[in-house]
């Protein structure tokens, strides 16, 4: 089914002057050369040269849609924000799925981690929750980001990704074994995006209105089931139907068959973190559910398809510093680093008021600011005053934080983050493989060896392999032989 807007009339220029013949160009006699002075010729062959804005660094590839996330158990208690302040309460959301590593020309159904980036449109302005399908992640500061996503993206020589760089770096990082292992094991190829979890991954401050914190982690568990492709289906499917996740979303919610996700917080005393056994704050942990039981707190759907892929995906903006009262950072210093980094990527891919876009401007409240001007700005403030304080009735601070400080001591420097009393980079991805059944184990163990033994040095596959064999004997011992098997 396609979706259109019922666009009647005759066909006129940008500036809305009736086109007389868009089939022909005008010339200089027949068959002569092309007039410059025809400006609709011009203006269609600008406007095409144009369509494209610069695609994302990551999560290139992607598809959204709309929906509505409900308030199923009251939460007051840990949180302030208004729109999780009763139950019941329904607000509008707005989901883009991804893949991080491809471009956007990349097929859907790859071996890669999935953005699961969703915005509140809260009466208390946007809230963006931006994380993953995966609970954890590769690294645990952002400083790595940069040099992470080298690897995984194409090689300044070859133009390829290569296996070497990839396993040079993942080798170099120990701390990326537990990403590793999930994103080889079954879970690293979704079937769909609708047959997969998010999460918010990192973690986040909630604050009530006494100002007691607490800290919360986001789990977003598929009502569809789990469902996945294994390497061989996924090569065929990419190969068969490369837009196949994106096709999926929208024609489930085209039929009326609208996913939705039960929506969970892990919530721990502000008290408790410490001396919590790990690291409360490392995106390559997770907080065991046995401390910290998931508790169910919303309902998320999505039943509205977007009109244009181009308005309302590609443009559509997200970060993780859009927060609202009762919501807040944490130490996290993944965290910390894409505060600033997702806003500045979309300020130079889409420009600085593409928060005025309708996808990205706030639904259920008005955005008040003293920014002015700037590429595409669309005069919304007309001749109201551009600074502050003013004593023209302009808006005001309101002197109240939208979460609660947190207390800091000691030196400034490049310090490794705190370390709690089972904080190694191995002990996590461990208990994964030990969790898995048998055939799992045997899945994971080919998906990695076919992957380390197109790695052309021997010290690269080999120290690759030492850091599994660190979470696991087993799991290290069955790797190398598998690795070895496949190189001679």
């Amino acid at each position: 089914m396609t979706v259109q807007d019922n666009i009647t009339g005759p066909l006129t220029t940008e500036s809305g002057a009736p086109v007389a013949d868009n089939q022909n160009s005008e010339t200089a006699g027949v068959g002569g050369p092309v007039l410059i002075q025809d400006q609709h010729l011009i203006e269609k062959l600008a406007h095409f040269n144009r369509e494209r804005i610069p695609e994302r660094i990551v999560h290139a590839r992607g598809a959204g849609a709309y929906g509505t996330f409900t308030v199923t158990a009251d939460v007051t208690k840990y949180t302030r924000a208004a729109f999780l302040s009763e139950v019941g309460k329904q607000t509008e959301t707005f989901l883009r799925f991804s893949t991080v590593a491809g471009n956007l020309g990349s097929a859907d159904a790859v071996r890669d981690p999935r953005g699961f980036a969703l915005k509140f449109y809260t009466e208390d302005g946007n809230y963006d929750l931006v994380g993953n399908n995966t609970p954890v992640f590769f690294i645990k500061d952002a400083i790595k980001f940069p040099d992470f996503i080298h690897t995984q993206k194409r090689d300044p020589y070859t133009g390829s990704q290569e296996a070497d760089n990839v396993w040079d770096f993942w080798g170099l990082s120990p701390e990326s074994t537990h990403q590793v292992t999930w994103l080889f094991g079954d879970r690293g190829i979704p079937a769909s995006y609708r047959h997969m979890n998010g999460y918010g991954s990192h973690t986040y401050q909630w604050n009530n209105a006494a100002g007691e914190v607490f800290w919360v982690k986001y789990h977003f568990k598929t009502d569809q089931g789990i469902k996945n492709l294994t390497t061989a289906e996924a090569a065929e499917t990419a190969g068969l139907d490369p837009d196949s996740h994106q096709r999926d979303l929208r024609e489930a919610i085209e039929r009326g068959d609208f996913p939705t996700w039960t929506v969970q917080v892990q919530i721990m005393p502000a008290a408790d973190a410490a001396n919590y056994r790990f690291n409360p704050f490392d995106l390559t942990k997770v907080w065991p559910h046995e401390d910290y039981p998931p508790i169910e707190i919303g309902k998320l759907e999505l039943n509205r398809n977007p009109r244009n892929i181009f308005a309302e995906v590609e443009q559509s903006i997200f970060s993780p510093a859009h927060f609202v009262p009762g919501i807040g950072p944490s130490p996290d210093k993944m965290l910390q680093g894409r505060l600033f980094a997702y806003g500045d990527a979309h300020r130079y891919r889409v420009g600085i008021n593409a928060d005025h876009l309708p996808v990205n401007r706030p639904h259920a409240a008005e955005a008040r600011t003293y920014g002015r001007d700037g590429f595409l700005y669309d005069g919304r403030h007309a001749g109201a005053k551009n600074y502050e304080p003013n004593s023209f009735g302009g808006p005001a601070e309101t002197g109240r934080a939208l979460w609660q400080p947190s207390p800091v001591s000691g030196r400034t420097g490049d310090h490794e983050a705190p370390s709690h009393a089972e904080d190694d980079d191995f002990v996590q991805a461990g208990n994964l493989y030990r969790l898995m059944s048998d055939d799992e184990k045997e899945r994971l163990i080919e998906n990695l060896a076919q992957f380390i033994a197109k790695v052309s040095r021997d010290d690269i596959a080999q120290r690759a392999i030492e850091n599994f064999r660190k979470a696991d004997t087993d799991y290290g011992k069955r790797l190398e032989a598998a690795v070895q098997a496949l190189r001679g």
